[in-house]
This record gives C-alpha cells, structure tokens and sequence, in this order.
C-alpha cells in the first residue's frame, strides 16, 4: 500500500445515492472516502440543488465539489418509469442504496424498500429524514434547521439574553450523514459476520432522523432535567457548568480560546494571569465553585489578554501548560502546518468561474488511516459526468441503448 494507491477498507463496496442537500450525500461521501465506489444519481438539467448553493462564480459550487467528492454522478429521470426501472436495475448490483427524500417518496414511485429487496435482498437500505420513517411525524418535511430545533440543539447556542441562533454549518445534516454511514457499516458487517444468513428486510434497514441524530448529541440535556429538573439555558461562549472555559479578547483585535476548567490546570492558569490569589481561593477549588463565580473569573482573565496580543497570550499559556488557540478563520487554517503536516487540505485545480482551472484547497478524509490523510481521489464531479461509463460497466447497456438514454434524459 502506497499514499499515492492505498488499500481502503470499502474497497469493493458499491453504493447507490438518491441523494440531495448534505444528509445523504455526507455518508455517501464518507463511504467513498473510504473506498466504496459510490454512484450518485441526479435529475436530468439541474442535478442536485446543492450545485447551485454559495454559489460565488463558476457553474458548481465549491460546497457541491467537497460533499460529493470521490463519487460518480450519473443523470436519470427518477419520474419516468424508464429512470425508475434503471434504479433497480443498479440497486440490484449494488450493497447499500442511501436516500433522504421526504419518506414515502420512493414508495410512491415504485421503488419503495419492498421492490428494491426484491431485486436485491442483500441491499442495505439507509433512509435519512426529518422526522424519521414512523410515528406521528414522519410525514412532515423537514430541513436540518426544524430538526436542530426540535432536537434540543437549537435552544441552547446563542447568549441568554437573546433568541436562539444558529451555528454557521448545517451540523444537524451532517450529523445525520454521520450516523447514516455508520449505520450503513454496521449493516454491511452484520451480513458479512453472518455468511451465509440472509438478514431480513428490517434488520438491513436504517433509519435516520434529523432530529434524533441532533438529540442523540445533546450529552446529558434529558437525564439532567428528568433527574434534578435541570433546564439547560443559553450561556453564550461558556459551557453550562463548566468554568473558566471562554473566549477572551487580545490588544490586536483578536480573541483566544482558554479552557482551563480541571482542577489541577486552574491552578497553574490562575498563577500564569498573575491572579495567585483566585489559584488560593478555597471557593475555586472545585468545578462548582468556580462555575458560581464565572463572570469574576472571566474578567479577571479577559484583564490578562486584552494586555497580550494573541501570540503573546498563547506563547505564555502554552509554556504553561495551559490549554488554549486561536480562533481561526479559513486563511489560517489554510496556512496552518498541523492541518498541512496531516495532508487536510488537499488541492485541485477546479472551475471557479474563471478562464482556466484554479488550483483551490480542500479539506481532507478523516479519521486518518497511518500517519496522515488519505488522498481524495477527485472532488465533486460534474452533471452527468459517469452516466456513459455506469451503465455501460455496471449494467452492461450496449452504446446505442446509453444514446438513447442520455438522449431522452437531457431533451
């Protein structure tokens, strides 16, 4: 195995996409990350809707390239029954067909999980939605910004004295994509630990929701308020119950991260700010203690910083064992030799709407596999880019058959 060639362990694993907006395809993408030759299927014209989303310059956008990396895109009419018959026909070649269409979609257009168990009753089936595939709610669309919501997410990211805010990222997405991959693997080792078993249709079945796999997140926001009553609120930078822990302001007009909440470290953290007399105080002994004096303590802090710039502040507290970074933007993350030392970030030269090519970075796959990450193969492709080379290799279709069908498809 080379870094340039290396062996990965979805080799040999083929995938099916039905997949739009980030939930299906972040699991498509981790499971092509990682080997599986994923096939990702686009409607005839627009393709994914994500193609056209920050959208800067260019024909497809840069968020389109990084969540569809490694994939192949073929085009089909998934409302034609000629497009319907065809995803059968590629499911019945496939291990594990992912989907996050509003649930009963595929069901209504005849390719429901009965007809494709039918034509594969190996097939792994992984279903990403709002609300899941039963219960009251199924029926009910969804994006990823109901779903944080209602996970519990939403209510506690922001300052208390203002309405909830979202984070700068469709995590509740990418969550779900998380544990649809994961799901999709535990399946896949479940049929091969079981050779020669046939798992039933419900046992291969995997059924994500946005707002479980938000709520699955939230550590102990549920047992806290059924045990002790306990009503999570907005705490703005902090951390409920956890103390210092924040960002603090520099004399260059930028902030750091200081989390020096253990015990042991809070008592070298208070020496390091020339504060002896917090790292003596009885009340600050505890996690407790110092959480009821937080505002005091992040003064006393935020006093310390805002007379350091940032590399001052961080050369300091890093020679004191101190945990502690900067807030980075995308520049410095680009610049950074821990990310570049580890190869995450890659780059490609790729359409940015100017007149040649431009070489643009992009992050790398993890969890790293030996010491570094493993080379993305090639970003996002382009509409339609593998229809020609799928259904010839995957199902065999003679050219002309392939002819007429691009041709019918784009007209």
């Amino acid at each position: 195995m080379t870094q340039d060639n290396p062996t990965r362990p979805l080799d040999g694993i083929r995938v099916l996409e039905l997949g739009n907006y980030i939930a299906a395809p972040t699991a498509g993408r981790l499971l092509a990350d990682f080997g599986a030759e994923v096939i990702k299927v686009e409607r005839p014209r627009t393709g994914d809707e994500l193609r056209n989303w920050r959208l800067y310059s260019g024909s497809t956008s840069m968020l389109y390239r990084t969540i569809n990396r490694n994939k192949k895109s073929i085009v089909l009419d998934l409302r034609s029954d000629e497009g319907r018959r065809l995803v059968l026909d590629l499911a019945a070649n496939c291990d594990v067909l992912l989907e996050n269409f509003r649930p009963g979609t595929l069901e209504k257009w005849g390719i429901g999980p009965e007809q494709l168990n039918a034509v594969n009753p190996d097939l792994v089936i992984t279903r990403i939605s709002a609300f899941g595939q039963t219960g009251p709610l199924a029926e009910r669309p969804g994006f990823a910004a109901v779903a944080e919501a209602l996970g519990g997410f939403r209510e506690l990211v922001g300052d208390p004295d203002r309405p909830p805010v979202r984070v700068g990222v469709s995590i509740g997405d990418s969550i779900a994509g998380l544990y649809a991959a994961f799901g999709s693997v535990m399946a896949l080792y479940q049929k091969q630990s079981r050779a020669g078993e046939r798992l039933a249709l419900s046992q291969r079945t995997i059924d994500v929701a946005l707002n479980e796999s938000i709520m699955s997140m939230m550590e102990s926001l549920i047992p806290d308020y059924l045990a002790y009553g306990v009503k999570r609120e907005r705490v703005g930078g902090r951390m409920e119950g956890i103390a210092p822990s924040n960002a603090y302001p520099c004399n260059d007009g930028t902030s750091i991260i200081i989390s020096g909440n253990g015990d042991a470290i809070f008592q070298r953290y208070m020496e390091t700010i020339e504060r002896p007399d917090l790292a003596a105080d009885a009340d600050l002994q505890t996690n407790a203690g110092r959480w009821a004096r937080r505002d005091e303590l992040d003064a006393a802090i935020g006093a310390w910083t805002s007379r350091h710039t940032r590399d001052e502040a961080l050369r300091i507290l890093d020679d004191a064992h101190v945990p502690s970074g900067p807030i980075y933007t995308a520049a410095d993350i680009v610049e950074d030799e821990q990310y570049n030392a580890r190869n995450m970030i890659q780059t490609f030269d790729v359409d940015t709407g100017a007149e040649s090519p431009q070489p643009v970075g992009f992050p790398g796959i993890v969890p790293v596999i030996g010491d570094k990450s493993l080379p993305i193969d090639h970003v996002g492709p382009d509409l339609g880019e593998h229809t020609r080379d799928v259904l010839a290799t995957v199902l065999g279709l003679s050219g002309a058959e392939i002819d007429r069908i691009v041709t019918e498809t784009e007209s």
